[in-house]
């Protein structure tokens, strides 16, 4: 675990400090069923995590966006894309006047292909927004303050249900827009779990979801900050490809084999 290799471990077994990992065949919540001792032992030490990262970049006062519609927009179009191109297709909406939902729900849709272009994948992500902005107007009436009074496990489910919309987008609403207790994972939060052996890479989506949520319940403050921050850290440090693990400031957990 002194280098960024990801662990290829098949069982619940001990690493160098004793205490055991989840695995292939495992994953923490499944363990916790037949061993909570293990899984108190096995958890990421994610305190310690959010602390190093927060000292080294500071707060990062996510989500960008001007009001809640403008979040859920940047939430579905941020999908396979980076953020730069996310703002040029939300400053063509706004330029356009369609920063809001019942705007989408009227705008012909090749017309809108048109302005989220920028975005990528935009005849998929032009129905994802008429998509969403239906739902709004069938389920509430077109109220965002009304939709977001649902109970969060209520909303989520019907969330997912809307065409274009998966855990990732459905977490990051809830999050970023309506300040729901959940947390959004990522190809960041993935990456740097499995890189520290906590996961696989076939982890499933709630599975990681749960490691933070059981971690630090109904904390949506720190839900919002450890994202941006593990987003951060990805972006310039736990890359893909060409990790810089020796200037990251979760780099001596690795060498700790945590």
């Amino acid at each position: 675990m002194g280098s960024c290799a990801t662990d290829r471990i098949m069982d619940v077994a001990p690493s160098r400090h004793g205490l055991k990992r989840p695995t292939r065949r495992h994953s923490l919540r499944a363990l916790a069923a037949v061993d909570p001792e293990a899984v108190r032992q096995a958890k990421p030490p994610l305190d310690e995590y959010f602390n190093s990262l927060f000292t080294g970049f500071g707060p990062q006062h996510w989500w960008p966006g001007r009001g809640q519609f403008e979040v859920i927009v940047g939430a579905i179009l941020t999908q396979n894309t980076s953020w730069v191109n996310v703002e040029r297709a939300i400053a063509n909406l706004r330029g356009s006047g369609l920063l809001a939902a019942g705007a989408i729900s009227k705008v012909p849709l090749s017309r809108l292909e048109r302005l989220v272009r920028p975005s990528g994948y935009f005849r998929q992500k032009a129905r994802k927004l008429k998509a969403f902005s239906e739902f709004l107007r069938a389920e509430y009436g077109g109220s965002l303050r009304k939709m977001f009074l649902t109970p969060t496990i209520v909303l989520r489910e019907k969330l997912l249900a809307v065409w274009g919309i998966g855990p990732e987008t459905a977490d990051s609403i809830l999050l970023y827009a309506g300040e729901h207790p959940v947390f959004v994972v990522d190809a960041y939060t993935r990456r740097l779990l499995v890189r520290h052996g906590w996961i696989t890479e076939k982890a499933d989506y709630e599975d990681v979801r749960w490691i933070f949520e059981r971690e630090f319940p109904g904390d949506t403050k720190r839900f919002n900050e450890f994202h941006a921050l593990i987003v951060q850290a990805g972006k310039n440090f736990c890359r893909a490809h060409d990790p810089n693990c020796a200037a990251c400031p979760l780099g001596r957990y690795l060498e700790e084999g945590r």
